[in-house]
């Protein structure tokens, strides 16, 4: 009897099981694009009509002003980019779907860095409310914005934007660029700028019946002021049609790595009457992790105005040590010749169980130049190792010190005429009671913001802001509310700029806790007393330590396959190198006369007659030496490691301290 009960509440609990995989698997048709007509707001939402009542609200704006706010509201498929002209971060755009309704925004918020100050701007003339759209900063100075998405509340209609608009960072203006035979409507496309053109690529088209993926290429020429669409033979090699991939700059065009798109597919639907196989059409998911080198010819000084550069594609192999699994929501920012990612999400479809997610918190920086991922790791403070040239080096720096302490005190001395009035000007200089409170620093943590996809990132002056992201949970969307920075030369923790709890989620409950509770409904447990209100509402830990780890590509395997360019440094680069524990100041100070006589030596190869000034040798030798130390930057940090575990603190050439070694020292 026991064993016939045990029967019949096994076959219960399947039961049970499938029915929630089958309301899960109507909640997300429900959630996509894709809705049923009476789960649909088309019929009944004009989106002409609700554009329309956004521009009559931008119009009683009468001029531009900014003021001080709050931190932007949660949301996602914005865009944020450093600012070209001060240290200044500008946000703009997003959406945010809490379940039931989404909410699309056209604020452009900006981050005062050194004051810690959100600031919000309105103007007359601003783009209307999009996602997904994109934007990228010119040489310049200005920032151009191309293109996004906007739907109706419960995202049964969609409209794409074909709009291109130019903003001025300064005065925070926005300015459209009409103009005729532009790019058609599209989202999830990339930009970025090659001397005077903006490169855009890609993208997607939503028509709510179907979705259709993107790959032409258009050059902007912001100097003519003319869009370019290149037309290639059709037997040229280019890139598959993508949205969501990663494109940076480079000094002959552009790179391009990765990317989401959905391809038709056939599944099978079962068995026909006669028993035959029945198949159908399925769009299945793609992640390519396939990098393109997009090389554009200027036209020559005598061609007419309006003659279009010439491109042309080239694969590259595949870049070594790439992540792995691959990975959709992998955003990259460009910095310093490498693009560094955040982050990402890897499904797995199972046929009776839906779709797994696995989310990742790893930074990575790849190398454009050698086609090289290195993974980039948090390091604690190291303790300063550099004790026996402070010993000699602080008797002169007290004699310093106390030499302009008595210079400070004498100075006084001759304006008061009293020892009394030292003291009094001393207490005066430390008492800032009536400064205004300085806020307190942030103690930085050592372990990356939690596993998401889709963050926004923007890099300004060496450090990496993260803003945003989503997470999932079941059916439950996370949309994150904060914002973190990680100084990419230290790497020495992430600092926080805000963070604010999540806002509830308004869709099903019932079916976050189904998600939650499977696991315990198949091996026997009982959900019928879990807390409904209180069940998905905080964040749930994700293990990051074994499962996001970069699977480092064998060398058979590298040489077996070709597909990437070997790592070792090319043995007949004499140019100088950073040695570990050597900053960039430290580094150009040693180097900078080697880095000008190799400049020399390119000018006289080249054009004899083309001369440079001092400051402009100078100059052009510092961003040489600052490439050179980047480009090397993950491989001296994986030596200042390996030595600091051995106990080596500091490396030091005797040659280059022999003007401050005595003879006694010489001599031993």
């Amino acid at each position: 009897m026991g064993k016939k009960e045990k029967k019949s509440k096994t076959a219960e609990q399947k039961a049970r099981v499938a029915a929630k995989q089958e309301k899960k698997a109507s909640q997300k048709e429900k959630k996509g694009k894709s809705k049923d007509v009476a789960d649909s707001d088309a019929e009944d939402v004009d989106l002409d009509a609700i554009r329309a009542e956004y521009e009559q609200q931008q119009a009683q704006f009468l001029k531009i002003t900014e003021s001080s706010c709050e931190p932007p509201s949660a949301r996602t498929s914005a865009t944020l980019i450093g600012s070209p002209t001060s240290r200044e971060l500008m946000l703009f755009g997003g959406e945010y779907f809490n379940g039931a309704l989404a909410t699309f925004y056209n604020d452009l918020f900006v981050y005062l860095i050194d004051k810690d100050e959100w600031r919000k701007v309105t103007s007359p003339n601003s783009p209307l409310p999009r996602s997904g759209h994109a934007w990228t900063r010119s040489t310049a100075g200005d920032i151009y914005l191309f293109g996004g998405e906007f739907s109706s509340p419960k995202q049964g209609t969609f409209y794409h934007y074909n709009d291109f608009w130019k903003l001025d960072p300064s005065s925070r203006e926005w300015t459209r660029i009409e103009g005729k035979k532009g790019p058609p409507a599209r989202s999830g496309h990339r930009m970025t700028f090659f001397k005077g053109y903006i490169v855009l690529f890609g993208g997607f088209q939503d028509t709510s019946q179907q979705t259709k993926y993107l790959h032409d290429i258009w050059l902007y020429d912001t100097h003519n002021y003319n869009w370019y669409n290149p037309v290639l033979p059709p037997a040229t090699q280019k890139p598959d049609p993508r949205s969501s991939f990663s494109m940076h700059p480079h000094d002959a065009g552009a790179i391009l790595y990765g990317g989401y798109s959905r391809v038709k597919a056939t599944a099978s639907a079962g068995k026909t009457k006669s028993g035959g196989q029945a198949l159908r059409s399925v769009l299945k998911p793609v992640v390519h992790v396939d990098t393109w080198f997009l090389r554009i010819t200027q036209p020559s000084t005598d061609a007419p105005a309006n003659t279009p550069p010439a491109i042309r594609w080239e694969r590259r192999k595949k870049p070594v040590n790439s992540p792995n699994p691959p990975r959709a929501g992998a955003t990259q920012v460009y910095h310093k010749g490498r693009g560094i990612a955040f982050g990402g999400v890897h499904d797995v479809e199972e046929s009776e169980e839906g779709m797994e997610s696995e989310f990742f918190d790893n930074l990575l920086a790849w190398n454009i130049e050698r086609n090289r991922f290195f993974q980039l790791t948090l390091r604690r403070p190291r303790a300063t190792a550099k004790r026996q040239v402070d010993d000699r080096s602080n008797r002169k720096g007290r004699g310093k010190l106390d030499e302009e302490e008595l210079l400070r005190n004498l100075a006084t001395l001759e304006a008061k005429g009293t020892l009394e009035a030292v003291d009094t000007a001393s207490e005066q200089v430390h008492d800032d009671s009536d400064l205004a409170p300085i806020k307190p620093m942030r103690q930085p943590m050592f372990t990356l913001p939690h596993p998401r996809f889709n963050a926004q990132l923007a890099v300004q002056d060496d450090v990496l802001y993260i803003f945003g992201g989503t997470f999932e949970h079941g059916d439950r969307e996370y949309t994150f509310d904060e914002m973190w920075a990680i100084d990419l030369g230290k790497l020495d923790g992430v600092q926080e700029i805000y963070k604010r709890e999540l806002d509830n989620w308004q869709g099903s409950e019932h079916d976050s806790d189904v998600s939650a509770s499977e696991d315990d409904e198949q091996s026997g447990e009982d959900d019928d007393d879990v807390d409904e209100e209180n069940a998905g509402v905080p964040l749930p830990t994700v293990d990051s330590q074994p499962h996001t780890d970069i699977k480092v590509t064998a060398i058979s395997d590298t040489l077996d396959d070709a597909d990437g360019d070997p790592p070792v440094v090319n043995p007949e680069d004499t140019r100088p190198h950073p040695r570990p524990f050597e900053s960039l100041r430290e580094f150009f100070t040693r180097t900078s006369t080697a880095w000008q006589d190799i400049i020399l030596e390119r000018m006289r190869s080249g054009d004899p007659s083309i001369s440079r000034s001092i400051k402009e040798l100078r100059k052009l030798a510092f961003d040489q030496a600052e490439r050179m130390w980047w480009d090397c930057r993950e491989e001296i940090t994986a030596l200042e490691d390996e030595q600091e575990a051995a106990g080596i603190g500091e490396i030091v050439s005797i040659a280059d301290r022999s003007h401050d070694v005595g003879a006694g020292a010489r001599r031993r």
